[in-house]
């Protein structure tokens, strides 16, 4: 099946150029590339899993909307109806990051040592694997997050 030659052509001019979309895709990978260097910084060991994990030192999702929002911002205007959607947007995500999905985490770390008691008192009993704990974020984790796609939002739109 060959595509129709406008949809090639939006593709081309449209999301390859699309320097917002490129800009919040850049402030993601920057904090998951983070991420792994302040892992090894602190354990010695390099876990690349931690590309693709939540949680952690700095908030992905935090850099990634704060870059859509202000690249929004450069692109069609601080008062643009579009910066508004992205703007509101990035608070819920960020808000999310340090509410629901941080107090998850918080139960999975103490299910996870209730398990270990069990296990103890039990002596190789049903032992299920431990619940993922890094769920959300800490305020300062955000914070750091939202920083850090705000500079490669500025990066990308006044240095390059």
């Amino acid at each position: 099946m060959k595509l129709p030659t406008e949809l090639v052509e939006k593709w081309d001019t449209g999301l390859i150029q699309n320097r917002v979309f490129w800009t919040a895709v850049a402030a993601n990978v920057v904090a998951q590339l983070i991420k792994i260097l302040l892992d090894y910084a602190l354990n010695r060991r390099w876990d690349l899993r931690r590309l693709l994990d939540t949680g952690g030192m700095p908030s992905t999702h935090s850099a990634t909307v704060s870059a859509l929002a202000i690249s929004v911002a450069f692109a069609e205007g601080w008062d643009s109806p579009l910066f508004a959607v992205a703007a509101i947007f990035a608070l819920v995500v960020m808000y999310d990051a340090t509410g629901i999905r941080r107090h998850a985490g918080q139960q999975a770390e103490l299910l996870n040592q209730l398990v270990r008691e069990l296990q103890d008192v039990l002596e190789k009993g049903f032992a299920p694997g431990p619940l993922k704990e890094l769920l959300g974020h800490s305020y300062l984790e955000v914070l750091v997050g939202a920083l850090l796609g705000a500079l490669v939002a500025w990066a990308s739109f006044r240095l390059f």
